[in-house]
């Protein structure tokens, strides 16, 4: 896919004696989280993904990450996150038990979708389990878990799910945002229009920090990037300006009336950002953005939601671009919208490519969480690693809409670790 204004991906946070931070991330999809955590400053030992078209997407675009490079790159293959800690690479990692600095994962959300059956824990497809038996392998000073909303809504559906999660992270060693002298248990729903992302994107995330990294301190959720809220029309002005400059006065017809529609969209209450971008899966044939709730979301910012635009050296003006209800969004615009840089590269053909996209976690979103956790692992950067970010006052307000509860009694806790393991079998089941 052709992309335009390549731009490098920088560095971030290192300690003071220059160590950079390390993570290993399953689920990676196309990247989105990775790009993130990279520019955030974590040195990915590893990634994990199993859809071919994903890794291909990868392989091309870490090569050029200095703790990559071609070779170890080429090695990348899909992988079964099942089968990943008894593979060759897991074994090369030869990661003492507590080195590593962030295990990270956005475990398929199918099982909790709300658009799907909400199987949740009773789906093949739920990798929560597997997550868990990393953690206990690998024993990471941080753990940052990403999925839908849908595994906390309702709220009821699996509540009892959640609390096997959380309470697996706490005799594993790991405080999971604690709040309040009950120690209640939160996720978070986070939005990606606060972190500079023209789009919805609500998000669960769950950060897990080991307590002796914390040694006290508390980690503070990220709650927005500084500055305005950028709009679609913010976003894509240029890239549908190369779109449409090609093709004379009915081209810039089509443009004039895009760009007036989003602008407008822009002064209204939705502040002209995006509905959630929706990947679909094989089966649901081909590309488009979404139900027709969000298809009429998308019409409102003058862009026609009914499938995927052709790249524009491969240009069906009459397809693409001279559609009633204004043009279609191509594979590159998409990526704009989830907050991928221009210089990342998908892979595979059309669907495949914006099936990666919609699917993936926008790296804006994974920076700030990513930031945040490196400001506990690298405390002497803090002021460094949060800056351009509003963090919450108090690290975990009770009164915040985006926190969604699950009570554990204090008396929980006082269990002693030396029966964890039998407690793990019932909490992740027989499959270890």
């Amino acid at each position: 896919m052709s992309r335009v204004k390549p731009r490098g991906v920088p560095m971030g946070a290192s300690s003071r004696d220059g160590r950079q931070l390390t993570s290993v991330e399953i689920c990676a999809g196309a990247g989105g989280q990775a790009v993130g955590l990279h520019k955030a400053g974590y040195r990915h030992l590893a990634l994990v993904e199993y859809d071919t078209h994903a890794v291909a997407t990868l392989r091309e675009n870490v090569k050029n990450w200095p703790e990559w490079g071609r070779a170890k790159a080429d090695r990348l293959v899909p992988a079964d996150v099942r089968e990943f800690r008894n593979s060759d690479t897991f074994t090369e990692l030869a990661l003492p038990p507590g080195e590593l600095d962030l295990l990270a994962g956005g475990v398929p959300c199918p099982p909790f979708s709300l658009a799907g059956r909400q199987l949740g824990e009773n789906d093949e497809r739920d990798l929560f389990p597997e997550m868990l038996k990393l953690v206990d392998a690998l024993r990471p000073k941080s753990v940052l878990i990403e999925n839908v909303r849908g595994i906390l809504a309702p709220r009821e559906t699996f509540a009892s799910y959640r609390k096997k999660i959380l309470d697996e992270l706490w005799h594993l060693g790991y405080d999971v945002a604690e709040e309040g002298p009950g120690l209640s248990r939160t996720w978070r729903i986070l939005e990606a229009r606060d972190y500079g992302v023209p789009q919805l994107r609500p998000r669960a995330i769950l950060v897990a920090i080991r307590r002796d990294v914390l040694g006290g301190r508390k980690f503070v959720w990220p709650t927005r990037k500084k500055g305005a809220i950028v709009s679609v029309a913010d976003a894509l002005r240029e890239t549908m300006w190369q779109r449409c400059e090609p093709h004379g006065d009915r081209g810039r017809k089509v443009f004039l009336d895009w760009l007036n529609q989003a602008e407008a969209a822009k002064r209204s209450d939705s502040g002209g950002v995006a509905p959630t971008l929706v990947g679909g899966s094989r089966k649901h044939g081909g590309a488009d953005l979404g139900p027709t709730r969000a298809k009429k979301a998308w019409g409102l910012l003058g862009v026609d939601g009914m499938g995927i635009a052709n790249d524009p050296d491969r240009c069906d003006k009459d397809r693409d671009l001279f559609r009633p209800r204004g043009p279609m969004l191509t594979v590159e615009q998409a990526a704009i919208i989830q907050g991928f840089p221009a210089s990342w590269n998908f892979q595979g053909g059309k669907t495949a490519q914006y099936r990666q996209v919609g699917n993936a976690f926008p790296p804006p979103v994974a920076e700030a969480i990513g930031r945040a956790i490196a400001s506990i692992l690298i405390p002497e950067r803090s002021s460094d690693l949060l800056k351009g970010l509003v963090m919450e006052d108090a690290g975990l307000g009770a009164g915040d809409s985006g926190f969604i509860q699950s009570q554990i009694p204090e008396s929980a806790f006082a269990e002693v670790n030396s029966s964890r393991n039998d407690r793990r079998d019932n909490l992740v089941g027989a499959d270890r």
